[in-house]
């Protein structure tokens, strides 16, 4: 594997350098749900005028066609500018999208492709249950089949930015009698339809975009239903491989820049004994020595990862270990940075860390749990790729 890039990648990567330098949103990102929406959407049309939208999206659902490795060189470089790896538009981007290209049929694709490339539609992600997160297969959201709909009843958690979402990638059970990973369906719902209630949670670290969604018997059209009843735990694993693959690229960008920060912080301010700079004490010295080393070594865990996926059409799972390994990083880092800042940490901010390293040190956590937790992530690399037993 050849992990230069070539001139035409490197004449890529400027293009995109100088294109989101020049356009790039120059206002704060909002902290009201309006406002987060509007400005999420806004700033995907803009990517979409200017022809950056879905960028390894195929042309036919009005990507660009380019290759992952030019996909991975623009999350680099966005993440580079400071922009956020996650906000409104992620779900739709690199799950549902990437899904439904896979699986869905071509009207749904027809109709919801554009949507979302055109920063015209929020998707969320109905997948967790209070008793069902980490073993998703124990969901308990019921469907019922009756005539041409699918009647919900039932609860999800976690689900991002559910008040401001359009549409909803949602996992029901349609059929108990067999196994617990059977009779699951994947379904479209429109977040807008008679019976849905939508109630925001603040976590711990001051943030309000996870929700919990509520179902009434709402009604879904079997038209909804991405793949065939029954047969949603396979597009659901096809959906989450993509969210543990390259989707997180940026926010491993982002991390290598927390730890530059860190280091110049380090370097221009006192360290724990209160007489030399941080930087000059052995042990921080050693530990930002080794999370800047750790954070390459995840970067070329993805290059690897991209060169995997760059053979098939569906991530597999090495994205797993991608997840696990930035999991892990992420809270060490953060822990590293409480050690460094001291109790200026307490109202401290930085160009990468708006709310504070207190607020990334709790959000820093969360990594281990959403999208799969590490525990299950070690599940699933020693059965699926070293083939130990259950």
């Amino acid at each position: 594997m050849d992990l230069d890039f070539t001139d035409e990648q490197v004449e890529f990567r400027d293009e995109v350098r100088t294109w989101l330098a020049e356009n790039k949103p120059r206002e704060q990102r909002p902290d009201d749900a309006a406002g987060i929406r509007e400005y999420d959407l806004g700033w995907q049309r803009t990517q979409w005028d200017g022809g950056w939208a879905g960028i390894a999206w195929p042309t036919e659902y009005g990507g660009g066609g380019l290759s992952l490795t030019q996909q991975l060189i623009w999350y680099e470089e966005y993440a580079a500018q400071g922009l956020p790896g996650i906000d409104a538009t992620f779900v739709g981007l690199n799950h549902a999208g990437p899904t439904l290209m896979t699986r869905a049929s071509e009207e749904q694709r027809a109709f919801h492709l554009p949507r979302i490339l055109r920063g015209e539609a929020v998707w969320c992600q109905g997948f967790s249950e209070p008793d069902a997160g980490s073993d998703l297969a124990s969901l308990r959201t019921r469907a019922v089949i009756d005539g041409d709909e699918l009647v919900i009843n039932g609860q999800k958690i976690w689900t991002s930015f559910a008040n401001i979402a359009d549409y909803q990638e949602l996992l029901v059970r349609t059929d108990a009698t067999g196994s617990k990973h059977e009779g699951i369906t994947w379904a479209i719902c429109d977040m807008r339809l008679p019976g849905i209630d939508v109630r925001p949670i603040t976590t711990i670290e001051g943030g309000a975009e996870f929700c919990e969604v509520f179902y009434d018997d709402v009604r879904i059209p079997l038209s909804s239903v991405v793949g065939t009843i029954g047969d949603g735990w396979s597009v659901a694993m096809s959906t989450l491989s993509f969210e543990r693959g390259t989707a997180f690229t940026a926010n491993q960008v982002r991390l290598a820049k927390i730890v530059e920060d860190l280091i110049d912080f380090a370097r221009d301010h006192l360290g724990p004994d209160g007489r030399r700079p941080a930087i000059a004490d052995d042990q921080i010295a050693r530990r930002l020595a080794e999370v800047r080393a750790a954070v390459a070594s995840l970067r070329a865990m993805t290059y690897v990862g991209i060169c995997d996926a760059m053979r098939t059409d569906t991530p597999g799972p090495r994205g797993s270990m991608l997840k696990l390994v930035y999991a892990d990083l992420c809270k060490e880092i953060a822990a590293l940075g409480m050690d460094i800042v001291g109790a200026d940490a307490l109202r401290r901010t930085s160009r990468w860390e708006p709310n504070g390293w207190v607020g990334y040190y709790y959000y820093a956590f969360s990594q281990s749990i959403g999208g799969g937790t590490s525990e299950i992530q070690r599940n699933i690399i020693g059965e699926r790729m070293l083939g130990l037993p259950r």
